[in-house]
Order: structure tokens, then C-alpha cells, then sequence
């Protein structure tokens, strides 16, 4: 496949910086398959090792990427964008297929805070459901994407979105909460 079949990919300038990146964060325990992009200021955070970044995905400016603790985990997949400062949050799996997009300010996070009424918020413990992205998904910008939460492969999500129920395969959803929109055709 043409890994430079994109606008993004055919103006993107892969330098010396870019491989100092990514040698610094292998060196501190990350998993990168061939040829991974990652700009400036790209947070990786808490548990490095357990983040897997497939060959040829493009981790843009201000992006951060967090295994919360010793057992979670993320992939992001082969030829997979993800935008200026997105966050992927994971205290459980998080699983980003092949070939997708993700915009800038898109923000996913596979748990939530209890809220049970007799004690304080912040002495309840998160719940967490693993976050699927199939592949060729498109996440437009300031897209927020929930714990449990399945995207079909081919969905799209329109910009400002918050997405709590699975989308199904091909499927164009917007809105707060999301609703299908569309099929894609």
C-alpha cells in the first residue's frame, strides 16, 4: 500500500528530530513498528511499554498518550493519524485499528468516575470498558469517544461528537449524544 496516499502523508517531513523521538521513546520501553512519526511535544505517559504504535502511524503535536496503569494498554494500528493534541486515555484497553483519522482535540478515555452519592467523588474508584476503532475510521475534531464504546470499521464521527453506544460498521454519526447522521456510500 502507498503510505503516502494522503495530503498529511505527502507534505509530512520526516527528519533527524522525528527518529531522535522515537529512539527515546523505544529506549523507554514503547513498542513501534517501522517508520513512526512522532512530533514535538508527543506526551507518552505513565507506562510506555504498554503503548504499541503500528508502522507508518503519525503521532502529531501535542498529543498524549497514557497506559494509566501497570495493566492497561493501547494499540494504535498501521497507517493510523492521530491529531494535534488528542488524548488516549487507557485504564483498560484501548484498540485503534488500521488506516484511521483522528483529528486534532479529540479526546478518548476508556473509564469514567463513580458517583455514588454517600462518599466523595474523588475517593470512588473509576470504572473502565475497553474502547474498540476498527479500521478505516474517521474521528473529526474535538470528537470525544466513551468507555465501552465500539466503532465499527469505515464509521465516521462528525466534529464535536460525544459518542457513549457502539456505531456500526460504515455508519456516519454526530451529535451530542451521537445519532446516525448517515451510511457511507
Amino acid at each position: 500500500m502507498d503510505n503516502q496516499s494522503n495530503q498529511l502523508r505527502k507534505h509530512l517531513k520526516f527528519t533527524l528530530k522525528n527518529h531522535l523521538r522515537a529512539v527515546y521513546q523505544r529506549f523507554r520501553g514503547g513498542n513501534f513498528g517501522n517508520k513512526v512519526f512522532i512530533d514535538k511535544n508527543v506526551s507518552i505517559l505513565r507506562f510506555p511499554k504498554n503503548i504499541y504504535f503500528g508502522d507508518y502511524s503519525v503521532i502529531k503535536e501535542g498529543a498524549n498518550i497514557c497506559a494509566c496503569n501497570k495493566n492497561s494498554t493501547i494499540s494504535i494500528g498501521n497507517r493510523t493519524t492521530v491529531g494535534f493534541y488528542t488524548f488516549i486515555y487507557a485504564s483498560e484497553q484501548i484498540e485503534i485499528g488500521n488506516d484511521c483519522l483522528i483529528a486534532p482535540f479529540v479526546y478518548i478515555v476508556d473509564s469514567d468516575h463513580s458517583i455514588a452519592k454517600d462518599k466523595l467523588i474523588n475517593m470512588q474508584p473509576n470504572t473502565t470498558s475497553k474502547i474498540t476503532i476498527e479500521d478505516d475510521v474517521w474521528i473529526a475534531t474535538g470528537a470525544k469517544i466513551l468507555k465501552g464504546v465500539t466503532v465499527g470499521k469505515g464509521a465516521v464521527i462528525a466534529a464535536g461528537s460525544v459518542v457513549k453506544d457502539d456505531v456500526p460498521p460504515y455508519t456516519i454519526v454526530g451529535g451530542i449524544p451521537a445519532k446516525t447522521i448517515s451510511k457511507r456510500e
